[in-house]
Order: structure tokens, then C-alpha cells, then sequence
């Protein structure tokens, strides 16, 4: 029997050899700590602190505003600095609360949020999540509280643990499923209990062996748990190529993966469901890859939210170019490039990717030799080289007619044509054109 799989996709070179074997390393951040009140799916969170407020590490400083929200908690102890917008990875500006870091990491009593989970009821265990400011942590941002709270619970009969980690460089997940494979396991079973009819995947990418291993040993006598191993080939931790290769389902741009009875979750996401439930610590911290060719060693460090992204290049020796070509957050295919390092560590930061080279940008784009490559690779089933034409003429209603809004932005199209036209990026900006519209 074949590995699951999906129909498309590529193989780039993973870089996974340049930090899989790093262990996990505490960064306690030196400088400011910096907070913005938009770094999840939905509303903004509104500030709970002012200018001259004294905050402990664990603190929530700003809370959900609405249920598509989620809570923000301090990393650091220290003053309120102020209140204001600042620049993130994503180059834009958020309202952020600025925190003068004192450097003591003094934290409130989590003792207090911890609660026996045989005496907590299922909406506990929701608000528990919640309050601890819980969301997607791949990168997306989902709240996590609204993806385990689905109109039909009944309906859910398949909860995944994506462990793919298909983006090339990244070895944040790769190292939690080897150094704390027990809360990912017992994470995972308080989101199981909260569905009746559910059983567990984790489905991880068969190019990590030892993480696959690991996993099933401590499974082998759980009844509602498996772990799968699936083909390494991008983007197989997709959450619709997740749900295929595993299900068989099938879901598009607009469907959720509760429509087809699944629900997918990150694993960093369910170790920080672990941390919340069991020893009632709120999402402060995350792990971040610091990896590529431009920087003098990488590494995987536990990093306290709101950190400046340029102290982890000082923690790893700097670069070692003095202008790099190009630095990512997150993975090369999917992430953001940044041109400024004096942006936070967010909720969704996975990866600082730092290249001596930027090959895109130096390749000339020419014009499209209807090879099709890109359709070829597509795992959303679309013709690239047809939308971005279409998307090149600014015809929205054409383009959503060709299944435009199927694109999922993965780059496979990109990534494989010979001609280097810029197809995920035209593609990309027309969809975020359709989605304004429909929001007016």
C-alpha cells in the first residue's frame, strides 16, 4: 500500500539538515517586548493595560473582542511603555502594546488556572483554551476555541495533528514531537474527549522517522489515536491535502473542515493546549526555527512572544554576509518576506529564513510557454497560467468563474515554471481583491 498522499505537489530541497538536529533552547528577550493586538484571525484584541501599568510574565494584556478573537498574554514582567502602532513581519502596522522589559520574567500564580480535567465539563475545557489566547499556530491564526466549537460537534468524526512540517527549512514541529512527544499525545486526548464520536490521526511526513517512531510507541495502547505516516512532498501539511490524504474528503474555498466532519490542528497548537490544561500557563512563548545559509548557525529556540526578531539573528552569531539577499518569516514558499528586523515574534512566527541570495527576485520573469508545469503540480486542481492572465486583466468575475479562489497560494506553480513568472503572487493579490468585495 502506497503513503498517503495527495494529487499535485513538488519536492524542493527540504533544508531540514541545517537545524532538525538542534535541540530546543530557551531565549529570554533583552529588550522591549512588543505586543500587536491583531496577530490572529478576526478582532483585534483590546487592551486591558495602560501607559505606566506594572505586567508579569503570563498577564493578559489585551482580550478577545468578540468570539472570533483571541486573548494576548505578556511574555516578560515589566512597565507598560505605551500604546501604538508598530511594524510587524508582515510589513504592516498594528496597534501594539509596548512593554519596557525589566528583564526579571516575575510571573503570576499559574497554579491557579490549573484544575483537575475529570472535574472540568467540556465548555471548561473550551474556555480554558480561550482564555489562554489560543490559535492556529502554523500560521494562519486561527482562534482555537472556534475551531473545537463547530455547529454539529456530532458531526466531527476525525480530529489530525498535522506533523507534515512540508515547508522546506522548518524544524520548530520536528523538534516537539522529538523532545515532548507526551504532551502532544495528551493534548491531543483532551481535544479528542471534547468530541463524542471522534478518533485521532497524526499524520506526519515519512522523511522523520525517529518523530513517527516516538509517536507510535506512545500511542500503541490509546484505541482512538493512530499515527500515519505520509509521503514527504509539498504542501502535504495543507489542511485540504491533509484532509484528502488522510479521509478522502474533499473540501474547497468555501467549505470549513467541520463540513466534512475533520478538524486539523498544528502541533505547537497542541502542546500549548497541554501547557494551558495541564499546567495552566496562557500562550507566551512558541518555538521559532532561525535557519538558512546567510546566518553563522541556526537553531530552535522557546521564544517569549513580543522578542525582537533581531535579537534571534544576534543569538545564532549573526549573519554571515554583510547584506543578506533575503530573510523569511516562516517557511520559502508560504512565508513573508521582511524588510526590517525590528519586528515582534508573534503567535503565528514560525521561522526566521535567512538566504545569502534572493534568487527570485533576480530571476527575469518571461513569457508563459504553456508547458504546464503549473497545472500539472497544482494540489488545488486549477490552471495558474490561465488565472494569472485573467488576474493580469483585472477581471474578477472571470476569475472567480475559473475556480480562482481554489488557489490555496502554495507556490507549487511558481516554484516550477520555467518561464519565473510571478503566478502565486498575481494570483494571491486578485484573491485578496474578490474577498474585499464581498466584505463591502
Amino acid at each position: 500500500m502506497g503513503l498517503l498522499t495527495f494529487s499535485g505537489g513538488i519536492h524542493p530541497y527540504d533544508g531540514k539538515d541545517l537545524s532538525k538536529d538542534k535541540e530546543i533552547r530557551d531565549y529570554l528577550p533583552k529588550g522591549d517586548a512588543v505586543y500587536p493586538l491583531s496577530q490572529h484571525i478576526g478582532a483585534p484584541a483590546a487592551p486591558l493595560v495602560k501607559k505606566g501599568d506594572r505586567v508579569l510574565v503570563g498577564q493578559k494584556i489585551a482580550k478577545a473582542e468578540g468570539f472570533v478573537s483571541a486573548n494576548i498574554h505578556s511574555g516578560v514582567s515589566g512597565t507598560v511603555k505605551t500604546i501604538e502602532p508598530r511594524m510587524t513581519a508582515a510589513g504592516t502596522k498594528v496597534n501594539s502594546i509596548v512593554i519596557d522589559n525589566d528583564g526579571l520574567f516575575e510571573e503570576v500564580d499559574f497554579s491557579e488556572n490549573i484544575k483537575p480535567l475529570d472535574q472540568l465539563y467540556r465548555e471548561d475545557v473550551k474556555d480554558a483554551i480561550k482564555e489562554a489566547g489560543i490559535v492556529g499556530m502554523g500560521g494562519a491564526g486561527f482562534p482555537t476555541h472556534v475551531k473545537l466549537s463547530p455547529k454539529n460537534e456530532d458531526d466531527i468524526d476525525t480530529i489530525i495533528v498535522n506533523g507534515a512540517e512540508c515547508e522546506p527549512y522548518l524544524t520548530s514541529d520536528y523538534r516537539r514531537m522529538i523532545e515532548v512527544p507526551n504532551k502532544i499525545v495528551t493534548g491531543f486526548q483532551i481535544v479528542i474527549n471534547l468530541f463524542d464520536k471522534a478518533k485521532g490521526i497524526i499524520a506526519i511526513e515519512d522523511n522523520k522517522p525517529e518523530a513517527i517512531a516516538k509517536l507510535t510507541e506512545l500511542t500503541k495502547d490509546i484505541d482512538n489515536i493512530t499515527v500515519r505516516p505520509v509521503k514527504t512532498k509539498y504542501p502535504q501539511g495543507a489542511e485540504r491535502q491533509l484532509i484528502y490524504a488522510n479521509t478522502g474528503r474533499q473540501i474547497n474555498s468555501s467549505m470549513l473542515p467541520a463540513d466534512v466532519g475533520c478538524i486539523v490542528h498544528n502541533i505547537d497548537t497542541i502542546v500549548a493546549i497541554y501547557n494551558a490544561l495541564i499546567e495552566g500557563r496562557p500562550l507566551y512563548e512558541r518555538i521559532v526555527t532561525v535557519t538558512g545559509d546567510a546566518v553563522n548557525d541556526t537553531a530552535n529556540f522557546r521564544v517569549r512572544l513580543g522578542t525582537n526578531a533581531r535579537e534571534l539573528i544576534d543569538a545564532v552569531g549573526g549573519f554571515n554576509i554583510e547584506d543578506p539577499g533575503k530573510i523569511i518569516s516562516g517557511g520559502p514558499m508560504m512565508g513573508k518576506a521582511m524588510f526590517s528586523l525590528d519586528v515582534p515574534i508573534v503567535k503565528g512566527s514560525s521561522a526566521l529564513l535567512c538566504f545569502r541570495e534572493d534568487e527570485v527576485s533576480e530571476a527575469e520573469p518571461s513569457n508563459c510557454i504553456r508547458c504546464g508545469r503549473c497545472v500539472e503540480v497544482c494540489p488545488g486542481r486549477v490552471m495558474p497560467n490561465k488565472l494569472a492572465d485573467i488576474a493580469s486583466h483585472g477581471d474578477l468575475e472571470e476569475f472567480v468563474k475559473c475556480d480562482g479562489m481554489e488557489c490555496c497560494e502554495c507556490g507549487c506553480c511558481s516554484y516550477v515554471c520555467p518561464a519565473k513568472r510571478h503566478l502565486t503572487q498575481i494570483i494571491a493579490g486578485t484573491r485578496k481583491q474578490v474577498l474585499a468585495n464581498r466584505k463591502r
